[in-house]
């Protein structure tokens, strides 16, 4: 039996060698030229689609996965505003909140396309070998800060319009000098960006878990080819 306890380590370790090895066979089938255009092609295909559906009429509002809610500190305090006449008001912000990602999100298609094409060897080998997510945590590594800058304007001005962000701003600011709230919600278009930016990533997971589950459903021959010998 101790045995069995001191051998279990050692075969464990093996079998991660063994896979190990026969990932890096099944890479090395394939040519430079060949895993590059399929691992760009999967990057380009997962971040304009996920670009696409937030970016159409509703894409934030109508996905649940998505949507922006309120705040805690505010969702927990509707039924009391409710009670004083303050409900619908809240839902328009809601509305205002989900059609500001919307605008927003376009936006990126640029700065996810530039991530890509400076893609270094390093970052090549992390995707590919990587865990369902590795496509994602490369665009959230490249792109977030800009993200977040180039979004937050055009979050603004949608909120701006709405005429709610004032009140918004002066709520949620009493509540952050308060330390009950962070200091990204503090702000309607903070808040906002943020959440938008969190929503564009996940659907950017969504596609590439799509990808990866199922390469040659794609529709592109390099794809399959490249991602289906990781299966």
């Amino acid at each position: 039996m101790r045995l069995h306890y001191l051998f279990k380590p050692v075969l464990i370790s093996s079998l991660l060698a063994a896979s190990t090895a026969a990932l890096a066979l099944s890479l090395g089938d394939l040519s430079n030229q060949d895993a590059s255009a399929g691992l760009k092609a999967a990057l380009d295909k997962g971040s304009s689609q996920a670009v696409a559906k937030l970016g159409a009429e509703n894409g934030f509002l109508n996905n649940e996965k998505v949507k922006i809610q309120l705040p805690s500190i505010l969702e927990k305090a509707r039924p009391l505003l409710k009670m004083t006449g303050q409900g619908q008001q809240l839902d328009e912000l809601v509305v205002s909140m989900n059609h500001a990602a919307e605008a927003a999100v376009p936006m990126a298609k640029p700065l996810l396309v530039n991530a890509v094409k400076s893609m270094s060897v390093t970052d090549a080998k992390n995707i590919l070998t990587g865990g369902e997510t590795s496509v994602t945590d490369f665009f959230r590594e490249k792109t977030s800060a800009q993200l977040s800058d180039q979004f937050q304007p055009i979050v603004k001005k949608v909120t701006d319009k709405a005429g709610l962000s004032a009140k918004y701003n002066s709520v949620m600011g009493q509540a952050s000098r308060l330390g009950a709230v962070s200091g990204k919600e503090a702000t309607v278009e903070g808040y906002v960006t943020q959440r938008a930016v969190d929503g564009l990533y996940l659907m950017i997971a969504e596609e590439e878990k799509a990808i990866r589950q199922d390469p040659i459903g794609s529709g592109s021959k390099i794809i399959g080819k490249v991602f289906g010998l990781l299966k």
